[in-house]
């Protein structure tokens, strides 16, 4: 049932960002800072952990998880190194997502072929 929920979500997730897409002018890094935002928000009052309890890891998965992620990273970095860990706490936590997606870019981008 939890793969169920997982794929929901994400569908979920992916729908409002078409929806806003197609009825608005916003551009696609509109739309990513404004799940990233709201990623953030609900992590503040922790709602966003409720979420990944129900649906699993299919709640790590979308860019609003990036935001939650954030935001805990900061927290918790404060929490251990006062005002400095502000910024080595979030940048410690999203670390290894930014550079798997910088890894996995580059391998992508030797195998395809680029348009004219």
């Amino acid at each position: 049932m939890t793969l169920i929920y997982s794929f929901l979500f994400c569908g979920f997730i992916c729908l409002i960002g078409q929806i806003i897409l197609d009825n608005t002018k916003l551009t696609p890094g509109h739309i990513t800072t404004i799940f990233v935002v709201v990623g953030a928000f609900l992590g503040l009052f922790n709602i966003y952990d409720k979420i990944v309890s129900l649906v699993g890891a299919g709640a790590n998965i979308p860019i609003v998880s990036f935001g939650n992620l954030l935001l805990n990273g900061t927290y918790t970095g404060y929490l251990e190194k006062g005002v400095l860990g502000l910024f080595t706490g979030m940048l410690g936590a999203v670390s290894a997502g930014v550079v798997s997606a910088v890894v996995f870019a580059f391998i992508v981008s030797m195998f395809s072929k680029p348009k004219d």
